[in-house]
């Protein structure tokens, strides 16, 4: 059955300090795996479809132009999701290193082909999960439930959290127009509220010092105490 447009619940996302901690402890495809989707947004069924054809090292792009779900190759969700996805040089490397070490690196090779089955499937994304993206991000201390979605949502979070343009993240995320990208992705991150919150609060009261012998504790949510 269709996933209706709206959510249930919020996906976890992590921050870039988190994602830095579980690449620590990633290795071979799995490392670059993990980088490209977080770093691209793309969704699982088009990461594990990619071919080796659709990485263009020449133009910097990705060319999405399959999907792949219980191993059935398929097209893509919309008209937006077959847009060519930009590919940062760093990544570009990246994948490149991988192509120059692993077994399948013809054209026509899935860029993350299963040993188990000698290259003809890619590898299957919820043993990945469970085998290998998890028990890494347990060794890295991230308790926070980890799924597929988690990396494409980490991608658009910290987009908005550096103010990039609206219009710019639906082309990024290659969503079909903007009110998904802000129904969906819009979710601030809490400390980036209180410092908007706080500007505000500045505005309406002008702080004239420091404060310093007069700091009050804030108890926080997760029970820390910060000082304002």
């Amino acid at each position: 059955m269709r996933q209706g447009a709206k959510r249930q619940t919020i996906p976890e996302y992590l921050e870039p300090e988190e994602l830095r901690a579980l690449l620590s402890q990633l290795s071979d495809c799995f490392r670059v795996m993990v980088l490209l989707d977080a770093a691209t947004g793309l969704r699982r069924s088009e990461l594990l479809a990619l071919k080796w054809e659709d990485i263009d090292f020449e133009r910097l792009q990705i060319n999405v132009r399959r999907s792949i779900y219980l191993n059935v190759v398929g097209n893509c969700k919309t008209e937006a999701s077959r847009k060519p996805v930009p590919l940062d040089l760093t990544l570009a490397s990246e994948l490149w290193a991988w192509k120059q070490d692993c077994t399948y690196g013809q054209p026509v090779d899935w860029v993350f082909a299963s040993p188990h089955s000698r290259g003809r499937n890619p590898y299957w994304p919820d043993i990945l999960l469970s085998r290998v993206v998890r028990p890494a991000a347990a060794r890295a201390g991230i308790k926070k439930h980890i799924g597929w979605h988690t990396f494409r949502h980490s991608f658009s979070t910290m987009l908005m959290a550096n103010g990039e343009n609206v219009k710019v993240v639906q082309e990024l995320m290659r969503h079909a127009n903007c009110r998904c990208t802000l129904e969906i992705y819009s979710q601030a991150r809490l400390q980036a509220k209180r410092e908007a919150q706080h500007r505000v609060v500045e505005l309406i009261i002008p702080r004239e010092r420091e404060a310093t012998d007069t700091e009050l504790p804030l108890i926080l949510a997760n029970g820390e105490v910060a000082r304002i």
